[in-house]
């Protein structure tokens, strides 16, 4: 999915594992962009940029392709919000979370892009995830063989973006 040249947003970068693996993969020709409500250590490739921002604030797409130099051909996400142990509020969190994402999308990603994006098992989750499914040609969920038993981690894996 990532391959040389590409230009890369990873949302919630924190504390940046991702950002690390795709600058690897893009190399020097390409660019990546993580955004997260922490502060990140100072960067070790200068092809990536790190931004404090709320993925909900007005203007941060903005930012963000300004960083990027245009549309991405992949959005990562590895988000997750801060979780109370209170069902209701962590749902809500969640949900704004993915929903904050899915507003972001039509600016940051290029067409025909790909997006993985974690996901909490809950309705709430489901029902995100089956909007973003529609604007992709393909679309599937995946837990890893990492994720740790009874984790209600899944990632969306989609390829295909359609700006409809």
């Amino acid at each position: 999915m990532l391959r040389p040249g590409q230009r890369v947003v990873d949302l919630g970068c924190w504390p940046g594992g991702w950002l690390q693996v795709a600058a690897v993969a893009v190399g020097p020709e390409g660019r990546v962009v993580g955004v997260d409500l922490a502060e990140l250590e100072p960067l070790f490739n200068e092809n990536v940029v790190a931004l404090k921002a709320d993925l909900a604030e007005p203007g941060v797409a903005e930012r963000i392709l300004e960083a990027l130099g245009g549309p991405a051909e992949v959005v990562l996400s590895d988000a997750a919000p801060k979780l109370t142990g209170v069902r209701a509020t962590d749902r809500a969190r969640e949900e704004a979370l993915l929903e904050a994402i899915e507003t972001l999308l039509p600016a940051l990603l290029a067409p025909r892009g790909a997006l993985v994006i974690k996901l909490l098992e809950s309705p709430e989750a489901a029902a995100v995830a089956a909007r973003l499914a529609h604007r992709f040609a393909s679309a599937r969920t995946v837990r890893l063989r990492a994720t740790r038993q009874g984790s209600a981690e899944k990632y969306l894996v989609a390829k295909g973006f359609s700006a409809r």
